[in-house]
């Protein structure tokens, strides 16, 4: 459903409208932020099909609602997203509510404290919808979980075809209009899959960005928090909200005051010019469909008047290579964290799940901490190879979302795609581009050196003026 020429953002219904738009409304009581919540959490019933959320937190989101318009009455914003309610991954711990990590195993587990994430949510106003549905652990970028449920992709109601993971309820909730947007968790391409299959802006910000305190773990070395949004200004808001030092994150410690002081600011992206990774370098073949997509996406940048160079790729740099040592030491560290269950056999697990822990207990320790050594060198060869101020432009999908598949093992070049950017600590966002023959998404990803994100949010700002796809079709789905 894309805007047309005459329309007005505001003449959209509540669910269609960016969530900037939406706070907006509210700061200009066009909307209060209870009326927007109501809505949003009636959308929510009425999708129940979509799977999106593992729990609805309604009582608390009213209360919150309630409390951001007060505020509002007597003249206090708390920030830029004020009123507007968001939905949160299941791994973030909030007192008093579940937390599984889209687990059977931990289904008694009732979080005693409150995540960092979580509680600047609150602190800025935002009343939080409830907790969505993942991958089991995090553990895997198709979204399939039939141990707690898989939340279906909108863009297809005839048949099941991956909604992308590991925050696969995160992507659905706002590519149905379930959530205006959602906080999602990026370890190996966890928040820019879905957002590439359901045609969103899913944004990966550079380690020490977010604080991670009060989020169940995959691997420390390479878990971040991220937004998934619809548009790249409302990624940019989000992430703003949530970004600062944190004592009970080390690692927020080691980042620059600059690079957070940079994120509020938007410039315009001038001249338009990037490099993109040549198909040689690629660690994954594309479908032929979607390989004409790039293609033609490149030709329309530069007929939008970007001009696009091939990048010299450093002779140390292979991206297959890169998104291999990325699954080691995921492996490695996910098991430190969930192996005890995964060990148990008489624990509910999904076997896919509990292989891949298995892989991590039989990765030896040197192979570990070579994969942690290449990694800083890598870390390094790619900021010394690319110039200041410039995005990487490669392919976010190796096809559009498939049917699911038993093995789970259909959806594989997904990781192969993104988890280099993981195991460079870069930013890196996905932007939805096109369609494939079966109108399922497809979409770009940008990437840019550890500690740019403000500038990587302003070439893809400036590329979205370029691509888009619009919403699904959610007729079929009642809502």
């Amino acid at each position: 459903m894309p805007l047309s020429m005459s329309e007005s953002v505001h003449e959209l219904p509540w669910h269609a409208q960016p969530a900037s738009a939406l706070a907006q409304a509210v700061r200009e009581r066009r909307v209060s932020a209870l009326e927007l919540t109501r809505y949003f959490l009636d959308r929510i019933a009425r999708g129940a099909a979509l799977a999106a959320f593992a729990e609805v937190t309604a009582e608390r989101a009213l209360a919150q609602a309630e409390a951001a318009d007060r505020l509002l009455a007597a003249g206090i914003v708390l920030g830029p997203l004020h009123g507007v309610p968001v939905a949160i991954k299941d791994s973030l711990a909030w007192e008093g509510i579940r937390a599984t990590l889209g687990s059977r195993t931990r289904l008694a587990e009732v979080s005693t404290r409150t995540s960092t994430a979580v509680h600047r949510l609150l602190a800025h106003g935002m009343p939080i919808l409830g907790k969505t549905r993942m991958t089991e652990f995090a553990f895997g970028l198709s979204g399939q979980n039939p141990m707690q449920g898989t939340a279906r992709n909108p863009w297809d109601s005839r048949e099941e075809r991956a909604p992308g993971g590991s925050s696969s309820g995160s992507g659905v909730a706002v590519a149905a209009g379930l959530a205006p947007l959602a906080v999602g968790g990026d370890t190996g391409g966890s928040v820019r899959a879905p957002a590439a299959l359901n045609g969103l802006v899913g944004f990966k910000p550079s380690s020490g960005i977010i604080s991670r305190a009060g989020c169940l773990p995959l691997s420390d070395s390479l878990d971040v928090l991220g937004p998934i949004t619809r548009t790249v200004q409302d990624a940019r808001l989000l992430t703003q909200v949530l970004a600062g030092p944190d004592s009970e994150d080390a690692i927020t410690l080691q980042t620059s005051s600059a690079t957070w002081a940079a994120l509020p600011h938007a410039h315009p992206f001038a001249p338009k010019r990037a490099m993109f990774l040549p198909p040689e370098h690629w660690p994954v073949a594309l479908s032929a469909q979607a390989r004409a997509h790039w293609d033609g996406t490149l030709t329309a940048l530069v007929g939008a008047g970007w001009t696009l160079t091939p990048w010299q790729v450093p002779s140390s740099l292979s991206f297959a290579r890169m998104a291999q040592d990325n699954s080691c030491v995921l492996g490695y560290e996910g098991w430190r964290h969930w192996g005890h269950l995964a060990d148990d056999a008489a624990q509910p697990m999904w076997d896919v799940v509990r292989t891949r822990l298995f892989g991590g207990r039989d990765t030896p320790r040197v192979a570990y901490e070579a994969a942690l050594a290449r990694r800083s060198a890598d870390q390094a060869a790619f900021a010394q190879a690319m110039p200041a101020g410039e995005v990487l432009l490669l392919p976010a999908c190796d096809q559009g979302a498939q049917p699911l598949d038993d093995a789970d093992v259909r959806h594989a070049g997904l990781g192969l795609l993104l988890r280099p950017a993981n195991f460079l600590d870069a930013p890196a966002v996905a932007l939805p581009s096109g369609r494939d023959e079966d109108g399922m998404p497809l979409s770009l990803q940008v990437m840019a050196p550890t500690g740019q994100d403000a500038r990587l949010l302003d070439a893809a700002s400036a590329l979205m003026s370029v691509l888009g796809i619009g919403l699904p079709d959610l007729s079929a789905w009642q809502l």
